[in-house]
């Protein structure tokens, strides 16, 4: 291989040289984030290379801001960053339970097992899980605009975020959610886009609010700053006289065409913003900059003036008012108007935000949650559990089986698992019960994170799982003792906890496979010497 390679290459291969350094990586990785699994979970400090501080227990943040370099470790990150991007949800678990899985197989490979034989009893065992988890359903989000159902299902979400915050977020939560839930489809769809988060510092987390529509962090450009029951117009380009492309020289022969030069271009203007004011429209919103001559017409006629510079936050306030966006100066028809109930400048915070609200459901398809809070890092830590339950709505729309939560589904599933290794005649035997053992780390995890003793916990919630129809029973973490979940309403979304351990199958599965590590020279120069001042 030497001879072969460019020379400044690594290698590692072999059991004791590949596989174990694999495991230990994911092993630290997976220890590390584990302490911030469930509502008692610890939250995380970190200093990301941009000197920014995130302060937060949700392990696809961590994880994001930790700048993993292993390349087993980062197999672990790839499948949690994909389980946040698809479900929002459950990133803990998965990596806590692949680096469970992976411990594990360690065991068994000290024990002499192949790691083929190991890889086969671990797919055998998920797909048995596979088979049990519909077994295990408890209850089901039949309709989606059902405030109680829907609630019900994200409070465990949140709570595992935002523990004591769950009953206030949740309602926020749903509120903006089925605020922009299509009123005339059946099975609707949530466009996570459709629900916006605008965090303003200051006061408590009891002031957060709702607002059926858009709201802006900024102020209004000119007088007038509260139209009620408006149409508004809405332009994606700026109100200004635009220069030509040409180059030209005027010739001025008297003083009166020096005096009326500028007046023609003023009396355009003023025809302009008549015609605009004359269709109709109260509000006018563009996306480009505002002449003075422009804003002066416009607080004449009595018009309210926004200027928006995403071409994004332009698309949803089209959206928030019914408009569509004109590119050209001039009034519009009545069908690119929008309208709105009020548009008002609110003073929130000592911050000027702009307000868009509509007094009816079916007159917007956006909603915002205003979060107040007194710092920085607390408003971002509820915007993420925010997120996570808009996330959760989104896979109501789509699945809207419910699973008990508080480890309770993983306990049933490890003793169902465990009387089917005992089935079993080969090798097999060995993985399957490993992968049941596994499973446990859930539950065994939320007793450590909340102060109880693991040991004796777990004896008590497998003891609760020995007779029949105690499937929901899982760990009570005010407590410290079994409680029956489903009466409790803590839940687990059917189709999140099924994608979270196929994620964390693969990723394990993945790194066991890995026997030979190569690694090629990195790229660019020598590191510049740190150290004493430059020369002159």
């Amino acid at each position: 291989l030497k001879g072969m390679l460019k020379d400044g290459f690594k290698t590692f291969e072999g059991v004791q040289g590949a596989v174990m350094r694999n495991i230990e990586a994911s092993k630290a990785i997976a220890a590390m984030v584990r302490t911030s699994l469930g509502p008692n979970g610890m939250n995380k400090l970190v200093v990301n290379h941009l000197e920014k501080i995130i302060v937060s227990s949700d392990c696809a943040t961590i994880l994001k801001e930790l700048e993993v370099q292993h390349p087993a470790a980062k197999m672990l990150v790839m499948a949690c960053e994909m389980q946040e991007s698809e479900f929002g949800d459950n990133t803990n678990f998965v990596v806590a339970f692949a680096g469970e899985l992976l411990k594990l197989a360690e065991d068994l490979l000290k024990n002499g097992l192949h790691t083929s034989e190991i890889v086969t009893g671990y797919q055998r065992a998920y797909e048995k899980t596979l088979e049990i988890l519909p077994t295990l359903v408890v209850k089901t989000v039949d309709n989606i605009r059902d405030t109680v159902q829907v609630k019900s299902a994200i409070k465990s979400v949140i709570a595992t975020k935002q523990y004591g915050y769950e009953d206030l977020l949740s309602d926020l939560v749903v509120s903006a959610c089925l605020t922009s839930l299509s009123p005339t489809v059946k099975q609707p769809k949530l466009n996570m886009d459709s629900v916006r988060i605008a965090k303003l510092r200051g006061g408590n987390l009891s002031q957060s609010s709702v607002v059926k529509g858009m709201v802006l962090l900024r102020d209004s450009e000119g007088l007038i700053k509260k139209a009620e029951n408006v149409k508004v117009g809405v332009y994606g380009c700026g109100l200004e006289a635009s220069a030509t492309e040409a180059k030209g020289t005027v010739l001025l022969k008297n003083a009166d065409e020096l005096l009326n030069y500028n007046k023609s271009e003023e009396r355009k203007m003023e025809e302009l913003v008549e015609g605009i004011a004359a269709s109709g429209v109260k509000v006018v919103i563009c996306n480009g900059a505002i002449s003075e001559m422009a804003m002066h017409f416009l607080d004449k006629f009595g018009l309210m003036v926004l200027k928006v510079q995403s071409k994004f936050d332009l698309r949803r306030i089209c959206g928030a008012l019914g408009a569509t966006a004109v590119v050209r100066l001039g009034p519009c028809t009545p069908e690119e108007m929008g309208e709105c109930s009020l548009v008002e400048v609110r003073e929130v915070g000592g911050r000027k935000v702009t307000v868009f609200d509509q007094l009816l459901d079916e007159d917007t398809s956006v909603a915002t949650i205003v979060v107040r809070a007194s710092t920085e890092n607390l408003m971002n830590d509820v915007e993420r559990a925010l997120d996570d339950g808009i996330n959760s709505v989104r896979t109501l729309c789509i699945d809207g089986r419910l699973l008990p939560g508080a480890g309770a589904v993983e306990l049933e599933l490890s003793k169902q698992l465990k009387l089917f290794a005992d089935e079993d005649q080969g090798l097999d035997q060995y993985a399957i019960r490993k992968f049941a053992e596994a499973l446990d780390v859930v539950p065994r995890t939320l007793a450590e994170n909340s102060g109880a003793d693991p040991t004796n916990i777990m004896h008590s919630l497998h003891q609760a799982h020995k007779e029949a129809g105690t499937a929901t029973m899982g760990f009570d973490i005010t407590e410290c003792k079994p409680l029956d979940a489903l009466q409790h309403e803590i839940f687990d979304l059917y189709a999140t906890k099924a994608n979270a351990l196929r994620l964390a199958m693969d990723a394990a599965l993945t790194v066991l496979r890995v026997d030979q590590i190569v690694m090629s020279k990195p790229a660019g120069g020598p590191k510049p010497k740190s150290g004493g001042p430059m020369d002159d």
